[in-house]
């Protein structure tokens, strides 16, 4: 059978080394879940380790119909667990009933919006390994006064534990990509409610982060109903400086006061 051709508008890059797609394979703790939902299997170089792994259920999903051709060609195991379709797109929660792990060698042009929907479905997924473009793992792992410690760090690691695991070079793949790739593993964490309004607090985040280089007290101007809460010593900082539960924190002292 002829190879799946890798779709630049897919931003499809096909990991070619078996020991890097193992060791992927292998970052996954299987506790907590007992399936795993792989996005973006391409010819299955990750599909075929997760298959080997009969304490875990696996199910593969990506939106290249030509991969869903050589996918149940080559993997009949997997039957009816095999979805055609848009990973952003698709309804979790009628397939999954129980919790479950995501894996996968994301395409980069969408990864930062799979971690978007992997947040809208944190309480059925307790654990997401996957390959990212280096930047954008190193953004995700940035911890507090980092320089790239941003919105995204934020509202991720509100929910998520987040390891940057291993860095992965542009010769693993075909085709090459133009960045460096990195492996990153998500664990949820204990949270299971912030203990604030959290559409305000993601916008108290955004807000904040939109004007990173001047001061709390500038960056969030528009949201301060009440001036006496700029005597607190987080609005003489920057953005970076505070973590998640001083955004927490922020966010009850700008939530109006009814």
């Amino acid at each position: 059978m002829i190879p799946v051709k890798a779709k630049k508008h897919l931003g499809q890059h096909f990991l070619k080394d078996e020991n890097i797609a193992k060791k992927i394979v292998d970052s996954l703790s299987h506790k907590g879940y007992a399936k795993v939902l792989e996005v973006g299997p391409g010819m299955g170089v990750l599909t075929k380790y997760l298959v080997l792994n009969t304490a875990s259920e696996t199910s593969v999903i990506d939106i290249d119909t030509e991969s869903i051709v050589w996918l149940k060609d080559h993997f009949p195991m997997l039957q009816d667990r095999i979805f055609s379709a848009d990973f952003l797109e698709y309804p979790l929660e009628e397939r999954f009933n129980e919790p479950f792990a995501i894996i996968g060698n994301f395409p980069y042009n969408i990864s930062t919006q799979i971690l978007f929907k992997v947040l809208e479905h944190r309480q059925l997924v307790p654990e997401v390994v996957g390959m990212f473009q280096k930047e954008v793992a190193l953004r995700l792992a940035s911890k507090p006064g980092s320089k790239t410690y941003g919105i995204i760090s934020v509202l991720l690691q509100a929910w998520y534990d987040i390891e940057y695991l291993f860095t992965v070079n542009e010769q693993v793949f075909q085709p090459p990509p133009k960045v460096k790739s990195a492996v990153i593993r998500l664990k949820r964490n204990a949270s299971q409610s912030l203990g604030c309004d959290e559409a305000f607090f993601i916008k108290v985040v955004k807000t904040a982060f939109n004007q990173r280089r001047k001061t709390i007290r500038n960056a969030v101007r528009a949201l301060i109903t009440d001036e006496s809460v700029l005597t607190h010593p987080f609005f003489a900082l920057r953005a970076e400086r505070l973590s998640v539960p001083d955004f927490v924190e922020l966010t009850l002292l700008l939530t109006p006061q009814v």
